[in-house]
């Protein structure tokens, strides 16, 4: 049996009273600048960075952390959000091991105040990925929302084969679950899961979330 907790608290205060071994990897989406309201745009875009580097050292060597993010148009610009958790990593001297393309609408549609697409980039301090175990670098769905700002669970799928097949991960923490997402599809995959949500509402909803049964992967 699979276990699943969710923390109602601050993710960063949460964190530093953390300490994990190299069977847990951190996998989560970090809020936009409207869900922290107390900074400015730029302060946010500092603050983005950090908390990227954080994570990344949070994790034993051998682990790995890997962020679902959505970049953003503001005042005529892009903000690119890849670009903010790469220069966290680089802090942290964790290194890229893949950065995929996840599909949000279909090639060819135009969208607005976000792009069609979104970033999966997974880093590490220590682990390797030999040629053989590359994976498709880019996923044509993100799949089913469970939420507004939910990551897919197509590309949570995707998150939860790598973490089986290629690492010693027995424990995913998502220090920004939302409602828990990836949460209940890492107890899919025989995973414990652990989350952490400020919301109390979100939070709840985080530690009931079910999800209808999978089609294993061919």
């Amino acid at each position: 049996m699979t276990t699943r907790e969710v923390h109602c608290a601050e993710a960063l205060a949460w964190l530093q009273t953390q300490r994990f071994g190299p069977e847990v990897s951190i996998v989560t989406s970090m809020p936009d600048s409207s869900e922290v309201p107390a900074l400015s745009f730029e302060g946010w875009q500092t603050w983005f960075s950090d908390t990227a580097r954080r994570l990344c050292e949070a994790v034993s060597d051998e682990a790995v952390v890997i962020f679902y993010q959505t970049d953003v148009k503001r005042d005529g610009r892009w903000v690119d959000k890849g670009f903010l958790v790469s220069l966290g990593a680089q802090a942290a001297q964790s290194h890229c091991l893949w950065h995929k393309v996840v599909c949000r609408a279909p090639a060819g549609l135009t969208t607005f105040g976000r792009p069609a697409w979104a970033h999966l980039q997974c880093f590490s301090r220590a682990r390797r990925l030999e040629p053989a175990r590359s994976s498709p670098d880019v996923l044509p769905r993100l799949g089913e929302m469970t939420w507004a700002r939910a990551m897919g669970l197509e590309a949570c799928e995707a998150i939860a084969h790598f973490l089986v097949r290629h690492t010693d991960t027995r424990t995913v923490v998502d220090p920004f679950c939302g409602v828990g997402t990836m949460l209940a599809v890492a107890n899919t995959h025989g995973l414990d899961a652990v989350g952490v949500e400020l919301s109390a509402k979100r939070a709840e909803k985080a530690r009931n979330l079910a999800l209808k049964p999978r089609v294993p992967a061919p």
